[in-house]
């Protein structure tokens, strides 16, 4: 259903789905005013669906105890196959003989002994 709504009616559908919570806990505007420090109004704003900062948004889902539910609606992808795949080192397949150390005098003309 929420594809086909335009901007507008999705901001009106997520104040009315906060304003459900909201009730669900048995909560006044005023309570949720006090315990973010969000003014009523802009809760009031927010449940009408008239917009709201990320921020506001993210402060309501907490007082709510909802903010598990944006790992819902975003949830992590987790590492890529690419990126995976640059991570993981390929098994060494030989065995090296050691280095000849090196001089500890640099190399000089002459020096062919």
């Amino acid at each position: 259903m929420i594809p086909f709504l335009s901007n507008p009616q999705i901001e009106q559908e997520l104040g009315k789905r906060l304003k459900n919570r909201r009730l669900e806990l048995n909560l006044t505007q005023a309570q949720v005013a006090a315990q973010t420090g969000l003014s009523r109004r802009t809760i009031t704003a927010i449940e009408n669906g008239e917009g709201s900062t990320l921020t506001t948004l993210v402060i309501l889902l907490r007082a709510l105890n909802a903010l598990d539910t944006l790992e819902q609606f975003l949830p992590d992808p987790g590492i890529s196959p690419i990126a995976l795949a640059r991570v993981q080192e390929e098994p060494k397949k030989y065995a090296s003989h050691p280095r000849k150390p090196q001089p500890k005098q640099p190399w000089k003309w002459g020096d062919e002994s």
